[in-house]
């Protein structure tokens, strides 16, 4: 019997390390990965009680957070993807990611920091440099 019991309790155990509680949501995944020339970042909520928004902030080493969108809430059960497509100015870059999760009330929490190493094609760095010329 006792067997059984700690089986039971290990893996819920695991069950709740995975799953992190921010404001009023419960973010159970959040990754950032890049991929052909941009950083793509997935997340998952399985609870949202009176949440308005998620803002998806960025930073490079030495610098400070830079919000880059605003993703409105939809809701229990959600699945949710940002795409960066403005990461390009270095090669080899490390960039930090998380979400800034805004309550209908304006109360903020941040999710946890998520780093990814990126290295964006010549070109895609080069195309980045004129676009800021017409900014």
């Amino acid at each position: 019997m006792k067997k059984s019991y700690l089986k039971i309790s290990a893996v819920f155990l695991l069950v709740f390390i995975s799953v992190n509680i921010f404001a009023n949501a419960i973010l159970s995944d959040f990754q950032v990965i890049s991929e052909n020339g941009n950083v793509i970042l997935n997340w998952q909520t399985s609870q949202e009680i009176n949440l308005k928004h998620f803002i998806v902030e960025r930073k490079s080493t030495n610098g400070p957070f830079m919000e880059l969108g605003n993703i409105p809430a939809t809701g229990d059960n959600s699945v949710y993807s940002f795409i960066d497509e403005n990461a390009y100015k270095s090669h080899d870059a490390i960039y930090t990611y998380r979400l800034k999760i805004v309550d209908n009330d304006n109360t903020v929490s941040y999710s946890n920091e998520v780093s990814v190493s990126h290295s964006p094609s010549t070109v895609k760095r080069t195309w980045g440099s004129i676009k800021a010329l017409f900014r």
